[in-house]
């Protein structure tokens, strides 16, 4: 195990771990984003009266893959 004097030798793999972390709050922020959009979305086709089934059908999922969907 290296000690605290040594980790300046690994000075890049800290930066590059730092970028990934960064890059993975990015995408799941984007992710989040997509997922209430997507909901709205559907939430608007529901309110015109097409069902979570049919849905379902066009999106080549299960229904309750849709009302999991809607309860995110």
């Amino acid at each position: 195990m290296a000690d605290t004097k040594d980790l300046s030798a690994y000075e890049d793999v800290f930066a590059r771990i730092k970028e990934v972390r960064a890059q993975a709050i990015h995408h799941t922020t984007l992710a989040r984003q997509f997922a209430a959009e997507r909901r709205d979305l559907m939430q608007g086709l529901i309110d015109r009266g097409v069902s979570q089934a049919d849905i379902a059908r066009e999106l080549g999922v299960s229904r309750q893959a849709i009302q999991k969907m809607m309860a995110i």
